[in-house]
């Protein structure tokens, strides 16, 4: 409020401003200022692999994105309703990126948003296991409305992770969203789970009724990689 204030002392504006007008303009001043710093915080929390946005995100063809439900998606009215996003295609093909566009959106929104590298995560998890510190992250998991486990397949899963990985599931099953991305197609996410009753249960509760986006065509970062070698010939 002091800088708008200081602001339309220096521009002259306030000789147009009746009172309650002045007023109403240092507010909203103020208020921006927090919602811009609030949502600074939270894309700062979420730790996300890209500074995407859904507005980068490029439609051509061969990918197979539909951009309707891309916008629908960023809308997040999916993480109000408790659903899940699941993201598959080939490596390089843009999945991270999507999903953290739509995470960077739902921050926007005001939702509490992480992101996480899977195979990281459950690592970072046994490690919590060692020193006790497992309930702590757990706990902060749980807390996020929107989840994002992004390499989703790339390792099987052990005993341990797998127990995590059960864990994190059934405490935001029906009360919060995910955003799962995989190289792999949903129909190979059993095996990789492993132990055919935990990966049964697990997959009833992260695909029922999810949401479904399958990127195709070639890799992003390869097409990238020509694109620039070629400007320089």
């Amino acid at each position: 409020m002091f800088h708008a204030f200081k602001s339309s002392l220096e521009s002259g504006k306030t000789n147009d401003y009746t009172a309650d007008e002045l007023l109403a303009h240092l507010v909203d001043a103020e208020w921006d200022d927090r919602n811009n710093r609030r949502v600074e915080r939270q894309i700062l929390y979420a730790r996300f692999r890209y500074k995407a946005m859904v507005e980068n995100i490029h439609y051509h063809a061969d990918r197979s994105i539909d951009r309707n439900q891309i916008m629908r998606l960023a809308e997040c009215s999916f993480i109000g309703r408790n659903e899940n996003l699941l993201i598959t295609g080939s490596t390089g093909i843009g999945k991270s990126y999507v999903a953290s566009a739509i995470g960077h959106q739902a921050c926007i929104l005001g939702y509490r948003v992480m992101y996480a590298s899977t195979p990281k995560l459950f690592a970072k998890l046994k490690m919590a296991k060692a020193d006790g510190s497992y309930i702590k992250e757990i706990t902060k998991i749980e807390r996020q409305q929107l989840l994002i486990l992004d390499d989703f397949g790339i390792q099987p899963f052990d005993a341990q992770s797998r127990a995590a990985l059960m864990e994190i599931i059934e405490d935001r099953h029906g009360k919060t969203s995910l955003i799962i991305t995989s190289q792999l197609p949903v129909s190979k996410w059993h095996e990789v789970i492993g132990e055919k009753t935990i990966a049964d249960a697990i997959l009833d509760r992260i695909v029922h009724d999810a949401h479904r986006v399958e990127l195709k065509g070639e890799s992003m970062r390869r097409k990238r990689k020509t694109e620039l070698e070629n400007s320089y010939e």
